[in-house]
């Protein structure tokens, strides 16, 4: 049964700077037996700054501090950072390292919604991904991808029994409501655990962000595939560790028929 950490902080502007959140958050998952812990979605540098000038390549030092971080504590890491993208523009990437793994998913679907244009300069992501770890399969999705239920569904067909939603949620009138509700019934349509992991609302810690930029409301969630929700955290930084059993998505599948009963 996998322990899961989910660290709910609020970045800054200054890459380095989130490198320590990152080593003190895996430690702290570490030390509570945790085998995976999750950060936000733009743990590398919050939105709201200029992006291009700060992503680096999976190869690059910032990745790879987090992989040692990772190596050292023996737990998988996966964290929001920003890489490089050919058209000019960069990927808003999910890191993944750790346990023999390095690698990144790119968010599918882009933020353009809500007077907000990810896609002016972030490009968009084509393939979903899933990796193992301990036998059980994991797929990866990212803050808006929650709202695209066939993400999550084709996920599942390919394997997965939980899913990892690294988020930096943006604010607004029913904008918590909304994300509550997306969380359990994108477990209700795969079957999967979800677990949404968000930047903490930075008004949390009197922390001066732009405010025209999607950084993070908190309320980190954790459903089942029964749309139970298991955890949630509050608006402020917070870390919780679960235990995750992977044999309940079965049993959820296999009771609502979200997934054999399709008919596209």
């Amino acid at each position: 049964m996998p322990r899961i950490g989910l660290c709910q902080l609020t970045t800054a502007e200054d890459p380095e700077t989130n490198l320590k959140l990152i080593r003190e958050g895996v430690a702290a998952a570490a030390a509570e037996s945790a085998r995976i812990v999750v950060f936000p979605e733009a743990t590398m540098v919050r939105f709201g700054v200029s992006l291009k000038p700060l992503a680096q390549p999976l190869d690059g030092p910032w990745a790879s501090t987090v992989a040692s971080i990772a190596d050292e504590h023996g737990i998988v890491v996966v964290a929001g950072m920003f890489t490089p993208s050919p058209d000019g523009r960069v990927s808003n990437t999910v890191l993944v390292t750790g346990a023999g793994h390095h690698f990144g998913y790119d968010k599918i679907h882009l933020y353009d919604a809500f007077g907000f244009a990810e896609s002016d300069t972030v490009a968009p992501g084509t393939a979903p991904v899933t990796f193992e770890v301990d036998g059980v399969t994991f797929g990866v999705a990212t803050c808006y991808d929650i709202r695209f239920p066939e993400l999550f569904r084709k996920l599942a067909d390919d394997g997965a029994d939980i899913v990892l939603v690294p988020t930096s949620w943006g604010a607004g009138e029913g904008k918590r409501e909304q994300w509550e509700v997306l969380v359990r019934a994108r477990a209700l349509d795969s079957g999967c655990w979800v677990l949404g992991c968000g930047q903490a609302d930075p008004a949390t810690t009197s922390t001066p962000v732009n405010p025209k930029a999607p950084t993070g409301i908190g309320y980190s969630t954790v459903s089942d595939g029964f749309g139970r929700v298991h955890t949630q955290l509050g608006a402020g930084p917070e870390l919780v560790v679960v235990d995750v059993d992977p044999a309940i998505s079965g049993k959820a599948r296999a009771a609502t028929g979200a997934l054999a009963n399709r008919r596209l």
